[in-house]
């Protein structure tokens, strides 16, 4: 089947589908399921935060199992150098030249485990990868497949002999997405697929099955950029951004790049929710996933136990919406 042959409602049924098709290898992770085709949807990166054994490497595999996308899996750690990610020249004694090894980055969907572990040098290699869609080595640009999305994952809870993610990074991730530990409901479920012989490294086994391709995927991003935001909406969403910018806990608002990412995410979530156009819940919906990791708590405000999230909730809750 070629791009042209899907439409944007055979395309939007296609990513719907898939949760329901995720959801038989992982159990209560919708919200981070949905932010991965969001990212997809909008060719932008997601920051998992979680702690270990949340299923994070388990939804990326089963992500592109079902969509039909090639994807690696990288563990950053302290070692790691920039050319274990990009690739490097190996001199190849047949030919007496050197010739290009592509890293693990060349993938559809690349899962950075830990991302904070690894030293800036190699966290501004992947910071080119996400931002110019290319990697340069020995001073040759080489591009990356289409699509190409980040999935990093870090520990909201060891900060030892970790590397925070510079400011600048963090604001090339589209979405943030906090991984809870699933309710007790949930978890039963999983232990009862465990107990009946599921293996998460057999996907196959547990039924999981293509349901979206690439080209659901270009149809859905050229009927993201058909959804139509009205002037008031897009006031409504300058008027949020500049809003975080005059929060006494607030030492840094969200940037006009933020301002421009929160308006994709909700064009693609107003598409993925069966509309041509956006409205105020879209964006209010989008808002803490979109604008988190964009914002900085001042430390007076920390020590008082204010977090972003509760920033970006009085911020909603004060800044008028659009009828």
């Amino acid at each position: 089947m070629t791009t042209t042959e899907v439409s944007a409602d055979q395309a939007r049924q296609a990513l719907v589908a898939l949760r329901t098709e995720i959801g038989k290898a992982v159990v209560g992770q919708e919200t981070a399921v949905t932010a991965l085709v969001l990212a997809l949807l909008c060719r932008g990166h997601v920051l998992l935060e979680g702690v270990p054994g949340t299923a994070k490497t388990l939804m990326v595999r089963a992500l592109s199992m079902a969509m039909r996308l090639d994807t690696k899996r990288v563990q950053f750690t302290p070692d790691l150098m920039p050319g274990d990610v990009t690739g490097s020249l190996v001199y190849d004694a047949k030919t007496s030249e050197f010739e290009f090894r592509p890293g693990p980055v060349f993938t559809n969907i690349m899962l950075a485990d830990e991302i904070n572990r690894t030293p800036p040098k190699t966290q501004a290699a992947l910071l080119e990868a996400m931002e110019e869609r290319q990697v340069t080595v020995d001073g040759v640009s080489r591009k990356l497949p289409v699509p190409f999305v980040v999935a990093a994952t870090q520990n909201p809870i060891e900060y030892e002999g970790t590397y925070p993610l510079p400011e600048a990074q963090l604001d090339r991730f589209l979405l943030k997405v906090t991984l809870d530990i699933p309710p007790r409901d949930a978890e039963i479920a999983v232990l009862a697929r465990h107990a009946q012989g599921f293996d998460p490294r057999d996907l196959e086994a547990a039924g999981l099955r293509p349901v979206a391709g690439p080209e659901d995927l270009l149809a859905g991003q050229n009927a993201v950029r058909r959804v139509a935001v009205r002037e008031d909406v897009l006031a409504y969403v300058v008027d949020l951004c500049r809003a975080t910018r005059q929060s006494p806990s607030l030492q840094l608002g969200v940037s006009p790049r933020g301002a421009t990412a929160l308006l994709a995410v909700s064009r693609a979530w107003a598409w993925l929710s069966g509309r041509d156009y956006v409205i105020p819940d879209d964006v209010k919906a989008m808002a803490r996933p979109c604008l988190r990791h964009r914002v900085q708590v001042r430390p007076e405000a920390e020590l008082e136990g204010v977090s972003a999230d509760a920033v970006l909730e009085s911020v909603l809750a004060t800044v008028p919406v659009p009828r």
